[in-house]
């Protein structure tokens, strides 16, 4: 049996009376922003005097950027951007949740601030229409670090039985991932699947084709709702890359691209340059796949469990083992898409 939190098992009936309560004309609105780590998320929620309609109704805010290692303590008051905003499964319409930059009080994006940079260089490419779709794979573990379902002590069958599967002792978790999955729909999230993963207690859920900066911005929220969903489940959803040593598959965040041209017939020729780009720059593009220089990855790109060697760059059609996967169908059809399979489940889309 896994631990779950305590929090999980209070009275949700209780808690749902005061939750139905009428609200009058205000307007709850959570801010959320990734903190100093490049990982966690971190949230707190304001009274508006009425429904935003959209990003500009929302003002900026601030939060003690001392508390989220992103200041110092004499000098730290932090500012909270309103970037993109969504629809509140939780706390329900007229609700709202905001994503937000963090910027420091002379307005400079703080160090965790990838967006800021990412969003410039969106800008410069929006021509290209670039396309992303991200296959966020995750664990679901006990509060005690255990993962949720498998034996107290031991180990679960081998890996082979999970992959999409269904069934009370190889699917483990799926009421979460439901509800995740709604969650994303009601917010407005760019959900497009989710299925079982091979290791027991790993699932996937997919986002997209979400274009330019918007690909970070719908991956980050779906994160943020997949954590939350958690929380309410008693359970905690980890993005480690490899969270069990042995013969059990590590946890990534596979990435599909295209620009217009990739999609346009005869787009294979540019796909092909830039996996040819790509290659010369494998050593710099390892360190930035993970939120700790190649650190994280280290554990998962072994060249075993459907991963590619974390030395060596690599390319194929239709294989799960190379740096990067060009589908059957993409190469059939001459036109489509590449898969980088390099990226760890934790790393940072912008």
């Amino acid at each position: 049996m896994s631990y779950v939190s305590d929090s999980s098992s209070l009275n949700k009936a209780l808690r749902q009376q005061y939750l139905s309560l009428p609200q009058g004309h205000f307007c709850q609105v959570t801010y959320i922003w990734i903190d100093g780590s490049g990982e966690g998320l971190r949230n707190k929620t304001r009274t508006m005097d009425s429904e935003p309609k959209s990003i500009a109704d929302i003002p900026e805010w601030n939060f003690d950027g001392s508390s989220t290692g992103q200041s110092k303590g004499h000098n730290s008051d932090m500012l909270l951007i309103p970037v993109c905003m969504f629809r509140d499964p939780f706390l329900l319409d007229p609700n709202k949740l905001v994503l937000c930059e963090v910027l420091k009080h002379t307005r400079e994006p703080a160090e965790s601030n990838h967006r800021n940079q990412c969003n410039k260089v969106m800008e410069k490419l929006k021509d290209l229409h670039p396309w992303f779709g991200m296959e966020q794979e995750y664990t679901l573990l006990g509060v005690d670090g255990h993962p949720y379902g498998w034996p107290r002590l031991g180990f679960p069958k081998p890996q082979g039985p999970y992959y999409c599967s269904v069934g009370a002792d190889r699917a483990f978790g799926r009421d979460i991932v439901e509800c995740h999955y709604k969650a994303c729909l009601y917010a407005g999230i760019k959900i497009s699947g989710t299925n079982a993963e091979v290791m027991p207690s790993q699932w996937e859920f997919q986002v997209g084709p979400c274009e330019g900066i918007e690909m970070g911005d719908q991956l980050w929220m779906a994160r943020f709702l997949l954590h939350r969903v958690c929380e309410d489940f008693g359970v905690v959803a980890t993005l480690d890359p490899k969270p069990m040593t042995g013969d059990w598959n590590g946890t990534g965040c596979h990435i599909n691209v295209s620009t217009v041209q990739m999609r346009e017939q005869g787009g294979i020729v540019h796909i092909e340059k830039a996996i040819e780009k790509l290659s010369k720059r494998h050593a710099q593009h390892i360190r930035a796949y993970d939120p700790h220089d190649g650190e994280d990855n280290k554990r998962r790109l072994t060249g075993c469990h459907e991963t590619s060697s974390i030395h060596d760059f690599s390319a194929g059609v239709a294989n799960h083992g190379a740096s990067i996967r060009i589908p059957y169908r993409v190469a059939e059809n001459k036109c489509g898409y590449f898969q980088d399979r390099h990226p760890a489940a934790n790393c940072g889309p912008y």
